[in-house]
């Protein structure tokens, strides 16, 4: 078997390839697109940084291609779909650099407090400036830390060592596990008018976009600084660079832009902001161990082995894959549906399968709805070998159920995630071999494909609200293309739930919810 490895992947950390009599490695650095096309029918495996693009063309051509494996977190690069739908295996390495990143932040941060790049530009310049360069202690300092996953976990862990109180904010995050981690969890708004440094790790989707904006530096303190070395975008740079400006923000640290490089940035033409071009993981130790970790999941792979850091399909028998696969599809839609509706700090997820799927393989189903519900906030971090873990360490109870009881379906899916304001459930199942369907929310019946774009509108059931409903959404040139409407009694609490082509706009949804007779509205996307 051959294994072509691009992008300069450390070499020491191949030897779990190297040791392998039956793998044949070709290593190269980064080539052009259509000469990897040329190439790949060759290959049975692969790895890459970031530098190689590994698109839906690559993949059409790889004949025998089994894994590609990613040296580092971010699969940005590489075309999961096109991968998964040709089964072709996507693995990273997710815990490779939390040390180097981690190290980075704090290393940003205290030069931002301390003034250290710009006091060594004027020393060497030739100047002896003391008074320019007077910085703050970060002793006593509140530091609001957005996003408590393995990295923002182990910042808030050295920000204790250095006497800072850290609060966070992050929803999927119970109490109990901000108390083992000795941090005070509050809303986003009290993290922000609380905070002297606000240091950002989310990864960059749809909720973080943009966290921190105008609105964002309207609420914060005077003086603040802010450091962001997990993904560009979460911060918007414009406000970013007139909150500089006007004072609002004493400064500014990045290792990571929206653009990059970010060479027409008006961010460098200030004196208190400071950038890294993106180094947060580059650290030999981290090089070393996403390479060796990378590596011997290709060898598993290859084994036909079980992989650790799966990001697009489980690890299971064929025979098994084919039964269950169109409910892998279902139960991830069905995790980002109730993730999208429920509202609060979650604390419990139930799965339950009945009829004939309670005598299946059914807990790669459960990991696809976790996957489903923690990839809304998480997304490309979360795969199905690491969901379970993830639900856990946030605190999340998860308890799986069967039932032979079929009901109305042969097969039935049904998800209900608990939290500190409200309990949601939703059903699903599958019409035909592959028509997934649900068909149930909070035991109001609805018959609705779990894709695209949808509108959930729950309303008391009288005259004159689908209506103005459909008015609204099409004021703005939004077709709607599905409509689905239940109740339990005539004149009680009922659910409209609408198919759109595009997501109905926030003031549209604000005029949504003035209805009277309208009791919510929220977006969801699938």
């Amino acid at each position: 078997m051959k294994v072509l490895v691009l992008d300069g992947v450390e070499e020491e950390g191949l030897l779990a390839l190297r040791r392998e009599p039956d793998i044949e490695l070709d290593i190269r650095s980064k080539i052009p697109e259509d000469e990897l096309v040329r190439i790949i029918p060759e290959y049975d495996g692969m790895i890459v940084r970031s530098a190689t693009k590994v698109t839906a063309q690559v993949l059409e051509h790889a004949s025998k291609l089994k894994i590609v494996g990613r040296a580092g977190v971010g699969v940005d690069n590489i075309d999961v779909p096109a991968a998964t739908e040709k089964g072709i295996l996507v693995v990273n390495a997710p815990g490779g650099n939390t040390f180097a990143t981690t190290e980075h932040a704090m290393a940003m941060m205290q030069s931002l407090a301390r003034n250290i790049p710009q006091a060594w530009a004027s020393l060497r310049a030739g100047n002896w400036d003391r008074k320019s360069f007077m910085g703050v202690e970060l002793r006593d300092k509140v530091l609001g830390v957005i996003g408590l996953g393995r990295i923002g976990s182990a910042v808030a862990k050295r920000a204790q060592g250095m006497e800072m109180k850290v609060v966070a904010y992050d929803p999927f995050i119970t109490e109990e596990r901000a108390e083992q981690l000795g941090v005070s969890l509050m809303s986003l708004d009290s993290l922000f008018k609380l905070s002297d440094f606000i240091t950002v790790h989310l990864p960059l989707n749809k909720e973080s976009r943009h966290i921190i904006g105008q609105r964002a530096f309207s609420l914060m303190k005077d003086g603040v600084r802010i450091i962001n070395c997990a993904r560009g975008g979460v911060i918007d740079e414009q406000a970013l660079y007139e909150a500089i400006k006007s004072g609002k923000v004493a400064g500014a640290a990045l290792d990571v832009f929206e653009k990059e490089p970010p060479t027409d940035s008006p961010l460098f033409e200030l004196n208190n902001f400071i950038a890294t071009p993106h180094l947060g993981a580059s650290t030999q130790e981290a090089q070393l161990c996403v390479a060796c970790d990378v590596a011997q999941e290709i060898v598993s792979a290859l084994k036909g082995e079980l992989v650790r850091n799966a990001v697009n399909i489980p690890s299971l028998s064929p025979k098994t894959l084919s039964e269950i696969r169109p409910y892998l599809l279902l139960a991830e839609k069905m995790g980002k549906f109730v993730a999208q509706l429920v509202s609060g700090r979650i604390s419990a997820l139930e799965i339950t399968f009945s009829g004939n799927l309670a005598s299946q393989e059914v807990a790669p189903i459960t990991t696809a709805v976790l996957k489903g519900f923690l990839d809304t906030m998480l997304q490309n971090m979360v795969n199905f070998v690491n969901a379970p873990v993830l639900a856990k360490n946030r605190g999340i109870d998860v308890t799986q159920r069967t039932s032979g009881e079929n009901g109305d379906y042969a097969n039935l899916v049904t998800v209900k995630a608990a939290s500190d304001k409200e309990e949601i459930s939703v059903a699903g199942t599958i019409f035909g071999r592959v028509d997934p369907r649900i068909v149930s929310i909070d035991g109001y019946h609805v018959d609705a494909v779990p894709e695209g774009h949808m509108l959930y509108v729950p309303h008391i059931d009288k005259p004159r609200i689908i209506g103005p409903v459909g008015n609204l959404i099409g004021e703005h040139n939004i077709n709607i293309s599905a409509m689905q409407v239940g109740r339990k009694v005539i004149g009680g609490k009922a659910i409209m739930l609408l198919s759109v082509d595009a997501p109905v706009p926030e003031n549209t949804m604000m005029e949504i919810a003035k209805i009277d007779g309208v009791v919510g509205v929220k977006n969801v996307s699938l």
